[in-house]
C-alpha cells in the first residue's frame, strides 16, 4: 500500500477516514468481519509505525463507526453508489480499494450529517490520491458529487 502520510498528514478524523477504507478493503479481500478488522487496527496499526509506513493517531470512535456502520448499510449503499456509477462500470467491476472509499464515503454522507458534504468528498479524494496517480480520484469525486448532490441537497441550495 502506499503511504499516505507522505501525501498529506492530516487529523484524527483524517486518519480514521484512512484507516476504515483499509479496513474495509480488508475485510473485503479476506472475509474476516468488521469487529475483528477494526479490533486488528485499533491494536496493530493506529499511531504506530510497521515496515517503514506511518500510521497516524485516528479518532478511534469515528474509525469503528465507519467500518462498522459502512459494513451495517453495505447493502442499502452499493445500490446507491451503482445508480452514480456509468453502466460499463458497475460496481463490482471497481478495484477493492475503490469500492471500500465510496462505501466508506457513500456512509458518511447519507448517515453522518454532522460533517459537511464538501469535507467528506475532500477527504476521500484524498484517501483516493494515496493509493491511485490515474483516473480514479476523479471518479471519486465525480460519484461522490453526484450523490451528495442528492442526498444532501440543501448543502448545495
Amino acid at each position: 500500500m502506499a503511504d499516505p502520510v507522505k501525501r498529506r498528514p492530516g487529523g484524527p478524523r483524517s486518519a480514521a477516514r484512512l484507516a476504515a477504507v483499509q479496513a474495509l478493503y480488508q475485510v473485503e479481500m479476506t472475509g474476516i468481519s468488521g469487529k475483528a478488522a477494526a479490533a486488528e487496527f485499533v491494536k496493530h496499526f493506529l499511531g504506530r509505525e510497521i515496515d517503514g509506513d506511518s500510521y497516524l493517531p485516528a479518532d478511534e470512535a469515528l474509525f469503528r463507526e465507519l467500518v462498522l456502520g459502512t459494513l451495517e448499510h453495505q447493502a442499502e449503499l452499493d445500490p446507491v453508489i451503482a445508480q452514480r456509477l456509468t453502466p460499463d462500470w458497475p460496481l463490482d467491476r471497481l478495484e477493492m480499494i475503490l469500492r471500500a472509499i465510496l462505501r466508506a464515503a457513500a456512509f458518511e454522507l447519507c448517515h453522518r450529517i454532522d460533517t459537511p458534504a464538501r469535507v467528506v468528498i475532500t477527504e476521500y479524494v484524498d484517501i483516493a490520491y494515496a493509493f491511485f496517480t490515474g483516473k480514479e480520484p476523479g471518479l471519486i469525486n465525480g460519484v461522490l458529487d453526484r450523490l451528495a448532490r442528492s442526498v444532501r441537497a440543501a448543502e448545495w441550495s
